[in-house]
């Protein structure tokens, strides 16, 4: 194990050189473990899938896409061994993928999937990892907007971790915001409102969503920035120094229930149709992912309508001009209405980070940082005297 992690840890931040096997290595291996994962699915769906999610996915798509994972883990693993002198990535990725093959590959059976009271959301973590890297790796190597930041930059397992376990506990989320709407549902609803807005054309609905939710977690977010227990939580998110598509994972697990609820309930209580949620629960997933991602788009009038990468990169930076600016989520237009826009012509942020003291390394480290003494909090400008 020591000289696994020595491993990982002389060469998982050095960029990649075409020929020398180390990508090859990478790929089986994170293939090789993702279809394990994806076999264990199969075995014990109950326990390790979630009921919402099997809706959207059928079990032929499932099979198709293990058996893919699994040739090509075989097929690059032998790559690497014969390209690379270091034969650790491609061993693992044969280990994996031979193991879930042991356990039934392709070929494994579903028994009846039975009813628990609670699942993890393994089956989610598995696609959204996989879709994720296929759609944002290739966009950050050709639209970089940091062409010498490696895939692999430094502090790439600890987002990966966070990005694991905000997946598994995807159902503990749902039935934390079922249970909050349920709570509130006997004296905030409103059943003409609901009449009312259940009678627009899902588009409408929709739009109309976004911009509900944008406002909600305008304030909520500003709050953050604002409340120092709360900016002590979210300074975890604002930890990270380097800009990619697993970036955004990097959010303190209580900031997650807190922001879900605070924007999902609202939506929920309004009697929004279903359609119109899960649009909007599509727009938040890749929108969050492509407004951390290191990609450069030149988005023209479009900068000033929906959040692209360098307007949030501008939130993130180690910039004391930008720390209370561009708090949306979505859409610049209500940092316009609220006076926190700020966005240059044409510049990107160079340093990102929280001021002061740097917050600690590793997952469990960062989710106990917002309980401990205050000597540890990273030091801020004040933010401003009056409220826009």
């Amino acid at each position: 194990m020591e000289r696994l992690k020595s491993y990982f840890q002389q060469h998982g931040n050095a960029p990649f050189k075409f020929g020398e096997g180390r990508v090859s290595g990478y790929i089986s291996a994170t293939l090789g473990l993702l279809s394990l994962l994806a076999v264990l699915c199969f075995l014990f769906p109950e326990w390790l899938t979630t009921a919402e999610l099997r809706k959207v996915y059928d079990e032929q798509f499932a099979r198709t896409t293990l058996l893919l994972g699994l040739v090509l883990s075989f097929s690059l693993g032998t790559l690497n061994i014969l390209l690379n002198k270091r034969k650790r990535l491609g061993i693992t990725g044969l280990v994996a993928s031979g193991l879930a093959v042991f356990l039934g590959g392709t070929n494994v059976q579903i028994s009846s999937i039975g009813q628990t009271p609670y699942s993890l959301g393994l089956d989610w973590f598995v696609l959204a990892l996989l879709v994720s890297a296929i759609v944002f790796i290739p966009l950050e190597k050709l639209y970089s907007k940091d062409p010498e930041q490696n895939i692999l930059r430094p502090h790439w397992r600890t987002d990966l971790t966070y990005f694991f376990v905000s997946h598994m506990l995807v159902q503990f989320i749902l039935i934390f915001i079922t249970a909050s709407s349920s709570f509130m549902a006997g004296w905030a609803v409103s059943a003409d409102l609901q009449a009312s807005v259940q009678s627009l054309p899902i588009v409408v609905q929709f739009l109309l969503a976004v911009l509900v939710a944008d406002l909600g977690q305008y304030w909520l977010h500003r709050l953050y920035h604002v409340v120092p227990w709360l900016w002590r939580m979210h300074a975890v998110h604002h930890s990270s120094t380097h800009m990619d598509w697993l970036a955004g994972s990097r959010v303190h697990f209580i900031e997650i229930l807190l922001t879900r609820t605070g924007v999902l309930v609202p939506l929920m209580l309004l009697g929004f149709a279903p359609q119109a949620l899960n649009a909007y629960v599509i727009l938040v997933g890749v929108q969050a992912v492509l407004a951390h991602a290191n990609v450069r788009i030149n988005g023209g009038w479009l900068n000033y309508v929906l959040v692209l990468p360098r307007y949030h990169h501008w939130h993130h930076a180690r910039h004391k001009d930008y720390i209370y600016k561009n708090y949306a989520i979505h859409t610049p237009l209500v940092d316009m209405l609220f006076g926190t826009f700020k966005l240059p012509p044409k510049e990107w942020p160079t340093r990102y980070g929280v001021f002061g003291k740097d917050l600690p390394g590793g997952i469990l480290r960062q989710h106990l940082y917002p309980f401990q003494k205050p000597g540890l909090k990273s030091v801020e400008p004040k933010p401003p005297a009056a409220v826009s």
